[in-house]
């Protein structure tokens, strides 16, 4: 029965894709402290999301960790190095060294601490090239979380976030039934009965023709790829000027999701 939960990480976990009503995300991790929440009697839940976009693993750990160690929660998900790893000439043993040690520190403190892996990037236009290295930071954080006993939300063999309608359409982040799934597999991971399967078949789609699939490739280059080049050559984050969301309440939650539904 877990009665607080702390959520530390970057955009996958601030919930970028999943836009609530005011335009701020929602996301998994505030999805999965519904779940979470609904098992406590009513006011007796704390959850508090640090997560800010763009963010590296040596500032998630300078500047949320410590945060969440003071909270002190039931649970912490730790979900950081990903974009360590899309930069070029990163290397994930040397990652996965820092990340280890920011386990090693929130698990002195912190009731349970939920890893999580990368995405298998196969169908990731930008990304898939990577998909070796994500596999072998992948590799490395399975074997930390055997070594401090944490729970590991596989998000690579989460086969049904393959499917396109599971992406925002900037393709690098989850749309909102993206973060749903996540969501629901956090909660099977701690054994929790979740209301609905992750792992449920898409409805087929009509097939697409290959001007269609150029056309959409054009417009997600012009309206992504660009931009995102572009911050890379500046040095600019898209988390710069960004705040976490901080404390937030369930209920509040569940308000903002059922408004856009």
């Amino acid at each position: 029965m877990i009665g607080s939960y702390a959520a530390v990480g970057d955009s996958f976990t601030e919930g970028v894709g999943d836009p609530g009503p005011d335009g701020a995300f929602v996301g998994w991790a505030d999805r999965f402290a519904v779940l979470l929440s609904d098992r406590r009697p009513e006011g007796d839940f704390s959850y508090t999301n640090l997560a800010v976009r763009g963010k590296l693993l040596d500032q998630i750990v300078a500047d949320q960790v410590p945060q969440a160690l003071e909270l002190a929660p039931d649970l912490v998900s730790f979900c950081a190095g990903g974009n360590d790893i899309i930069r070029p000439g990163t290397d994930p043993d040397e990652v996965a060294e820092r990340f280890e040690r920011a386990v090693a520190r929130l698990t002195e403190a912190v009731g349970t601490v939920l890893v999580t892996t990368g995405f298998d990037t196969r169908g990731v236009p930008v990304l898939k090239h990577l998909r070796g290295k994500i596999a072998t930071y992948n590799g490395h954080v399975r074997a930390i979380a055997d070594r401090y006993g944490c729970p590991v939300l596989d998000l690579w063999s989460l086969k049904t976030v393959q499917d396109r309608r599971a992406w925002d359409g900037d393709r690098l982040h989850l749309s909102p039934e993206g973060h749903t799934r996540v969501a629901l597999r956090a909660g099977q991971v701690l054994g929790i009965e979740v209301p609905a399967d992750p792992d449920q078949a898409w409805p087929p789609l009509p097939p697409r023709g290959t001007l269609e699939v150029r056309r959409d490739d054009v417009h997600w280059a012009r309206e992504y790829l660009v931009p995102w080049i572009g911050r890379r050559l500046r040095g600019e984050s898209s988390g710069d000027h960004v705040t976490a969301k901080g404390a937030l309440s369930p209920d509040d939650i569940k308000m903002r999701i059922a408004s856009v539904a």
